[in-house]
């Protein structure tokens, strides 16, 4: 049968041979549990006897019986009973004594054809249909009538299955019913059977139907199928058909579909074949005349034969994973290796590779044998990106194997394994040798200089493959120095490395001060004076003061190499000699930087002068001007500009807040024509204007602020002072209060809290009536100390 669908079965044919008898059997029953049987031949006798016992019964009719049916459950004492067919539908039932009784279940319509017992209801077919008859009420509680009546009988049997105790399936001509035995609400029965039956899928199929019996929620169905010839267009009997079949309400889902042979197919009718199953066994049985075919419902291990005859490992081995604990017959692993040979075979490599790591998974042997098998072939870099790397690992010799491979043929794959592979897999001496022969023959190759670099590391020969980074200018050196802590290594490699990238290589030194001190680093970049700035530049702006003993230099470095930030540095430093500053930038003609050393040296005018004279800013000389807020600096700018239209203008707009404007307009000569002057006096009576604007401004918050405080004074002055027996004299340090309160006493209190007894106060030198607080006017504090003074 068809081995793609998910439920079919496999058929395995038996041939027999035509036994020649003299007397030709009908057919055979067997009880449920097998131990008992019902035979019936064409001279109409018939047996039922049992299998282990002793008991046999024997009748003997004057016609040919077609049909025995024995009682499903013939090996209780009290189902002794079957039933035979054949113009009549005979039940036998052992009473008394051991004697079987006849009495008719029905007569009247023809042959009885076919019949199944399966519990306590009978199914018959005669020429007329079904009927169902219930053996408890001795009713009968159906007739399903055939339904194409042109179609003989005899030579288009009825095939009938029970499916369960209460599920019918009918199978007649091209027609299938499946009818459910149901019970009848007490309300409906009145004088009808307590049960009835109901159609509950009804559907046609393309071939005639010779069998039928149920697989799970499907059917099988044998079929009896018609062609027409291709040579002489002459109808034919072609292989009859084993199908397996979902019903539907009114239709079916063909599942899978097998043509079988057998001998003499040419020559059958529908009626010569026959379906029987084994409910137990899950086994199906195909008669015809000359063979019978066993089929059996496929497991999974029939499933993988199948998968792997067609070649179809994948699915195989999925099925296989999924069923590992129910197959008997495979092996995950041996599938998985003949996968594994079918995409070798097929030239399939890398995918073969790939399969490898699932299907071997930990088993080193298994691993190795691949490898070899691999290089046989000549594929091992197929298989090298997927070797175990960790749990397992494979012998040494394995993965050197692999390296020579690629190192032979593919440079750049070789480095890319020696930077994936783990450098315990392999023994780094040979490889490091391996690839020492090949520079040999290519001394400049960047691929192999890379990786020789990379198995030193592996190595812990750091110093050496420091040299080959460097060489190479890789990136990965500054992170192999601060990994392997190779400070010692680098002392004499500084150029180097800041040749290779200054940025990383300054930063990593400053870093790491500790390691390599900053006197090393200046000594080590002495005949390198671009790269010792880089350094003192990025150290400076670190900090201020940690290479103070080199500032002096960096006054040369900035000159020659950064000048726009040699102003910041003199600026910042505390530790730049200013001469030396000076003579460097008065050599070069820097005059910004020459002004602000002048002005830091206390020679404003000096460097007022250069900015006259040199830049002629008049804007820069004022700003230095106001920084420096000298007199004698604005008068020597107001000389200097007196002749100097541009200047004067400069002057005019900028000089009112800071020096009086009427000094340099006195000292303006007549008839000289001074661009936009109208502008520059309007600007300076505006300037004047605001001046006293924010004058009187002023004024008026200063007497609205002095008044308002006055009064809050006044208020203070005037609120009450608590004296009690706590209060102390602050000049005798007695009670302030006496003890006799009868007894008249004075006491002065001034505003500020402080308090004395009148005759403690000293006497007033002045003749003013206000007296102050001798404490408060000795820290000379002000109106506060008022004198209160309290009598009785």
């Amino acid at each position: 049968m068809a081995e793609a669908e998910e439920k079919e079965t496999r058929s395995n044919e038996e041939s027999t041979d035509e036994s020649e008898s003299a007397v030709k059997i009908n057919q055979i029953s067997l009880d449920e549990s097998g131990e008992h049987m019902g035979v019936c031949s064409e001279d109409g006798k018939v047996q039922v006897f049992g299998l282990y016992s002793a008991e046999e019964f024997h009748e003997t009719f004057d016609c040919p019986i077609k049909i025995v049916a024995v009682h499903p459950q013939f090996v209780r004492s009290h189902f002794k009973q079957f039933v035979t067919g054949g113009k009549k539908l005979l039940l036998y039932e052992r009473g008394w004594m051991n004697r079987w009784k006849p009495s008719v279940l029905h007569e009247g319509e023809g042959n009885i054809r076919n019949v199944k017992w399966r519990g306590h209801l009978i199914a018959w077919a005669n020429n007329m249909g079904v009927k169902i008859l219930d053996m408890i009420s001795k009713q009968r509680i159906t007739n399903v009538p055939r339904d194409d009546i042109s179609l003989r009988p005899d030579m288009y049997p009825c095939s009938l299955c029970w499916k369960d105790n209460l599920t019918l399936i009918i199978g007649w001509g091209n027609s299938v019913k499946i009818c459910s035995v149901k019970e009848r609400h007490a309300s409906e029965i009145r004088d009808l059977p307590n049960r009835y039956v109901e159609i509950v899928f009804q559907f046609d199929t393309e071939f005639y139907i010779s069998g039928l019996a149920p697989i799970c929620d499907q059917l099988v169905i044998l079929s009896y199928v018609k062609e027409i010839s291709d040579k002489t267009a002459v109808e034919c009997c072609a292989r009859p058909r084993l199908d397996i079949v979902q019903p539907l309400p009114e239709s079916c889902e063909e599942i899978s579909s097998d043509a079988l042979t057998v001998r003499g197919f040419q020559e059958n009718e529908c009626r010569d074949y026959h379906l029987e199953y084994s409910e137990g066994e899950s086994l199906f049985y195909i008669i015809s005349p000359r063979d019978v075919v066993v089929a059996k419902e496929r497991d999974q291990d029939d499933h993988i034969d199948w998968l792997l005859e067609k070649k179809k490992y994948e699915e195989a081995l999925m099925a296989a994973e999924i069923s590992q604990k129910t197959i008997k017959k495979h092996k995950i692993l041996d599938i998985g290796l003949a996968y594994v040979n079918h995409l070798v075979e097929k030239g399939e490599y890398d995918l073969a590779a790939r399969k490898c790591q699932k299907i071997l998974g930990k088993n080193t042997e298994l691993w190795e044998f691949e490898v070899y098998k691999f290089k046989e072939i000549g594929q091992l870099k197929a298989i090298s990106p997927y070797l175990p790397r960790r749990d397992p690992v494979l012998k040494p010799l394995i993965y050197e194997m692999v390296l020579h491979e690629f190192l032979e043929s593919d440079y750049e794959g070789f480095a890319t394994l020696i930077k994936e592979w783990p450098g315990d897999l392999y023994n780094n001496t040979i490889i490091v040798q391996a690839v020492v022969d090949h520079l040999k023959k290519d001394p400049q190759n960047r691929t192999l200089l890379r990786t020789l670099a990379e198995l030193y590391t592996y190595d812990q020969r750091y110093g050496r493959a420091l040299e080959i980074y460097l060489t190479l200018r890789h990136k990965d050196v500054f992170q192999l120095i601060h990994k392997h802590n190779l400070f010692s290594s680098i002392r004499d490699k500084i150029v180097l490395l800041m040749d290779f990238d200054s940025e990383k290589a300054v930063d990593m030194l400053l870093d790491n001060e500790d390691k390599i001190s900053i006197d090393r680093v200046v000594e080590e970049l002495e005949n390198r004076p671009e790269l010792q700035h880089v350094y003192l530049h990025k150290l400076f702006k670190r900090d201020h003061h940690k290479g103070q003993r080199y500032h002096e230099k960096q006054i040369s470095l900035y000159a020659e190499y950064d000048r726009p930030n040699l102003l910041p540095f003199l600026r910042d430093s505390t530790h730049c000699p200013l001469e030396k500053a000076l003579e460097i930038c008065q050599q070069r003609n820097f005059v910004e930087e020459t002004v602000y050393l002048l002005s830091r040296m206390g020679n404003s005018r000096s460097a007022l002068k250069m900015i006259m004279e040199e830049l002629q800013d008049v804007d820069k000389a004022i700003e230095f001007a106001k920084e420096q807020d000298d007199g004698e600096l604005w008068e020597d700018l107001i000389l200097y500009s007196i002749d100097k239209p541009p200047f004067i203008t400069g002057l005019l707009n900028n000089i009112g807040t800071h020096v009086d404007p009427i000094l340099l307009i006195h000292r303006i000569k007549e008839g000289m024509e001074i661009p936009n002057l109208r502008d520059s006096l309007v600007k300076i009576l505006q300037d004047y204007n605001l001046q006293i604007l924010l004058r009187e401004g002023c004024k008026k918050i200063l007497v609205a602020d002095s008044l308002s405080l006055l009064k809050k004074m006044h208020r203070t002055q005037m609120k009450g002072v608590l004296v009690d027996e706590e209060n102390i004299c602050e000049s005798c340090l007695s009670p302030i209060l006496p003890s006799d309160a009868s007894k008249s006493f004075n006491v002065v209190v001034f505003h500020c809290r402080h308090m004395f007894h009148k005759e403690c106060l000293p006497v007033s030198n002045t003749v003013s009536p206000v007296q102050f607080c001798n404490i408060c006017s000795a820290k000379h504090r002000g109106p506060g100390s008022a004198i209160l003074e309290m009598k009785k």
